[in-house]
């Protein structure tokens, strides 16, 4: 009885022990980016070809695909942004698509806690459409994969690409109406490091030149008795875009010779390439 016993607990206690680990056939995937000033996280499962034909036989034409596999594919976004004609509010959206021969339909959908596709469909609960055309890539890609790419400050591009179809969904941020109110908020008491960002941006998006200058002279201003040469660089960006060619030399050689002090080598050949070509 004894000898019964204790063979029924060094087999609970082996049963206990053992945690098999496998790589999972779907592993997970999380994408976090930051585009312009609106943060995007995208989490889905990535399923392989292996060997298998994929769209028009594993992922049917024009029916409703998960966008990946396993639980909901998800998309966050911590502003409202527009993706197609569609206004989206900030929050966290399932993707699904109904793959199509020539396009995609793209489909933003309010409820996350499906597995895979929701058992009854609710249109009540699609917040955003949009329809992409169907690329063929030159090569193939065995694991699906979504990417964010082509980032700009105020736009970039949804990506979705298996197999040899590679899909582009172009979505907007509200990056100029949020530095626009964080500008001009920080005016009523800037300090120098908001005058030089918000001077920055001006010139970054070629809006008003005029005001760009104010700005970075004033930053320029108030750190005179610690000059910067990052800031002293960006006067001299705004100078030469203006046609002040001249004043913009005479500023980059300030900021070259900071820079070559800090020991900063990437601000160094920016303005010797600079005043070079300024100097033609």
């Amino acid at each position: 009885m004894k000898k019964i016993l204790l063979a029924c607990f060094l087999a609970v206690g082996i049963s206990a022990q053992a945690q098999i680990e496998t790589p999972q056939p779907s592993p997970s995937a999380k994408i976090m980016q930051t585009v312009g000033l609106t943060e995007v996280t995208i989490e889905y499962s990535r399923p392989a070809m292996r060997g298998r034909t994929i769209f028009g036989d594993l992922v049917p034409y024009d029916q409703l695909w998960r966008t990946g596999a396993n639980a909901n594919t998800t998309i966050e976004f911590s502003d409202d942004i527009t993706i197609g004609e569609s206004a989206v509010k900030a929050g966290k959206y399932a993707i699904f698509t109904k793959p199509g021969k020539d396009t995609w339909e793209v489909i933003l959908y309010n409820d996350t806690s499906n597995w895979g596709a929701p058992r009854a469909w609710d249109e009540s609960k699609v917040v955003a459409t949009a329809v992409a055309p169907v690329n063929k890539m030159p090569y193939t890609t065995e694991s699906f994969t979504i990417g964010i790419n082509n980032l700009s400050n105020d736009k970039a591009d949804l990506e979705f690409s298996w197999e040899k179809t590679f899909v582009v969904v172009p979505f907007a941020v509200p990056t100029d109406k949020k530095a626009t109110a964080s500008i001009e908020k920080a005016m009523a008491g800037p300090q120098a490091g908001d005058y030089f960002s918000a001077a920055r941006y001006f010139f970054e998006e070629g809006k008003d030149m005029d005001k760009a200058k104010m700005w970075v002279d004033k930053a320029i201003e108030m750190t005179s008795d610690n000059p910067r040469f990052w800031y002293l660089r960006q006067q001299s960006l705004i100078y030469a875009k203006m046609g002040k060619k001249a004043e913009a030399i005479k500023i980059a050689k300030e900021s070259l010779a900071l820079a070559e002090k800090a020991g900063n080598k990437d601000y160094v050949k920016m303005n010797r390439d600079s005043i070079k070509e300024w100097s033609k």
